[in-house]
């Protein structure tokens, strides 16, 4: 059996005990970076023969991984830190084991991404995580482009040297909104800074980021200039029924259709 397994972000002690479990049963640990992973091993004791795998060699440690799980060896896949595939090495080599038709599960646990957008407090219902921004800048602003409208939270990874001109870029795209800076999560200098886009983020840049950015704002639904009769009445002439329109009002205004019946045609024939 193959396992990605997460691990902490920051904080050593936020690993689950199946995740220590997991590596401790391993044959084998598949790594992003065999110096860093080696500091969680040795914290927990755990010692395990390391293969690296990162984003330049991962089709060729595929290759190796899965002669190793044919073997029947019980493999450990894991990043320096977070949720393997989340802007880390493993998607390849997760495509190639489902080619292989080769068993894996995931050990769920940290992800940086989850953990900035609870800690911003920006509206967590609905999201696009997008990552570190990647190309030349044509490439990003086309990127960007595509999410201008989306009213969801926008959220990104920024390396320390590119936040500034990252800010800029997303201020060009998206207008001057509200957004979070959050760093060094669960680390003793976790922060988080609010800043408007248009503004830039004040201070030294140091660790990595996450930036977490308003939605864009909702667009008033023109029909809803209308009056509540005139709104019924609109849908009527397009052919609904009563019960239709006042479905359809109701929904574009954000109330029940019980709000809106009392309005119900005394001008219009009914259908």
């Amino acid at each position: 059996m193959v396992k990605f397994v997460a691990t902490p972000i920051g904080n050593l002690g936020d690993i689950s005990l199946r995740a220590l479990d997991s590596l401790r049963e391993a044959d084998v640990i598949f790594c992003e970076d065999t110096r860093h992973s080696l500091k969680l091993l040795n914290y927990y004791d755990i010692k395990k023969p390391l293969v690296s795998c990162h984003k330049f060699n991962e089709l060729s440690a595929a290759e190796k991984l899965i002669a190793m799980a044919k073997e029947g060896k019980n493999i450990a896949v894991v990043t320096d830190a977070g949720t393997p595939v989340i802007s880390d090495p493993g998607n390849l080599i997760m495509q190639a084991l489902r080619d292989s038709g080769i068993d894996y599960t995931l050990i769920p646990g940290a992800c940086a991404f989850v953990a900035a957008l609870v800690l911003s407090g920006f509206p967590a219902d609905k999201f696009a995580f997008l990552g570190f921004l990647r190309g030349k800048t044509a490439e990003k602003k086309a990127y960007l482009k595509k999410y201008a409208a989306f009213e969801g939270t926008l959220i990104f990874y920024s390396a320390p040297q590119d936040v500034d001109s990252d800010i800029l870029m997303l201020a060009d795209a998206l207008g001057n909104r509200d957004a979070c800076a959050v760093r060094e999560i669960t680390k003793m200098h976790e922060s988080l800074d609010y800043f408007k886009l248009c503004e830039g983020l004040s201070g030294e840049k140091r660790g990595e980021y996450v930036l977490v950015v308003a939605g864009a704002a909702a667009r008033e639904n023109p029909l809803n200039a209308l009056t509540e009769i005139e709104h019924i009445n609109y849908y009527m002439d397009q052919g609904m029924d009563v019960k239709e329109a006042l479905k359809a009002a109701a929904k574009d205004r954000g109330v029940s259709k019980s709000e809106l019946y009392k309005y119900t045609i005394k001008d219009h024939p009914k259908k």
